[in-house]
């Protein structure tokens, strides 16, 4: 029902528009004082102003009527809870890491001392091919 009376109240919205639009403004009636009058029209002179104010006039209420309709829905319906509303159940806590479970970096060998060494060892820098090797310097 909700979804029909959305489609209605649009379809009203865009008539209410389209009769608006149609509507001579204020200053559409100095013109027909010099030869442009309505006498032509498919209304006669002063019916398509009557024709077109009642038909907006009936519009506009059936869309008032709509959106005090769905705005009464809107009211009804229970709020659905949220993602962050849900009761989750608690993380389980993260296991302990043991010392011994610590990866290995490839190309290191483990010792038995490594293990409560603070500084972790950085192993040596392979020279690039084509890149001269450094010659390390020899304390005198």
């Amino acid at each position: 029902m909700q979804t029909i009376l959305v489609i209605l109240h649009l379809f009203l919205a865009l008539g209410l528009i389209g009769l608006v639009l149609m509507q001579h403004g204020k200053g559409a009636d100095a013109g027909a004082a010099f030869g442009s009058g309505a006498s032509g029209t498919v209304f006669g002179a002063s019916g398509a102003a009557n024709f077109l104010s009642r038909a907006t006039a009936f519009l506009a209420t059936l869309f008032f009527v709509t959106s005090l309709t769905l705005a009464w829905y809107a009211m009804q319906t229970t709020e659905q809870t949220g993602l962050m509303d849900t009761p989750q159940a608690a993380a389980p806590a993260p296991s302990k890491i043991e010392p011994n479970e610590v990866p290995v970096i490839p190309g290191q060998e483990r010792s038995a001392d490594s293990s409560t060494s603070p500084i972790p060892v950085i192993p040596e820098s392979v020279p690039l091919p084509g890149q001269p090797k450094e010659v390390p310097k020899v304390a005198e």
